[in-house]
């Protein structure tokens, strides 16, 4: 089922406050996939999904290389039977203020800070379609 990211169901929207573990699907220069796991973030209000990254990672090397313009991108969580992805424009930002904001709310999701990293940018992902049975 497809619908509007930034109108979840409240059952899709608590599955997403839940914490789970996720996928990061980013295109390789050569148009192939690379999937990492990853911790997510989605802000419906915003219409944003966030990663905290490396800024030296693959996942943001990835999304960087996509130009301007940004990458394609989804991200999904899955438990058992119950799955959720969006998908979206990513784009990498270094700004310590989006930074913050991506840390905070990863703290709020996964109940750990992350450790400090000078190198860490958010991957911020413009949704586009939000997917799945929750």
């Amino acid at each position: 089922m497809a619908s509007d990211p930034r109108s979840p169901a409240p059952g899709y929207l608590a599955f997403w406050r839940e914490r789970h573990l996720c996928t990061l699907t980013t295109p390789r220069p050569d148009g192939s996939p690379h999937v990492v796991p990853v911790g997510v973030t989605y802000d419906p209000e915003a219409g944003l999904a966030r990663v905290i990254a490396n800024g030296r990672s693959t996942k943001a090397l990835n999304v960087l290389a996509a130009g301007p313009g940004g990458a394609r991108v989804a991200v999904c969580q899955v438990e058992r039977r119950i799955w959720a992805t969006l998908e979206g424009v990513a784009s990498v930002s270094a700004d310590p203020d989006r930074v913050a904001e991506a840390v905070r709310r990863y703290t709020e999701r996964y109940g750990r800070t992350p450790s400090p990293n000078p190198d860490r940018v958010v991957i911020e992902i413009a949704l586009t379609r939000a997917m799945g049975n929750a």
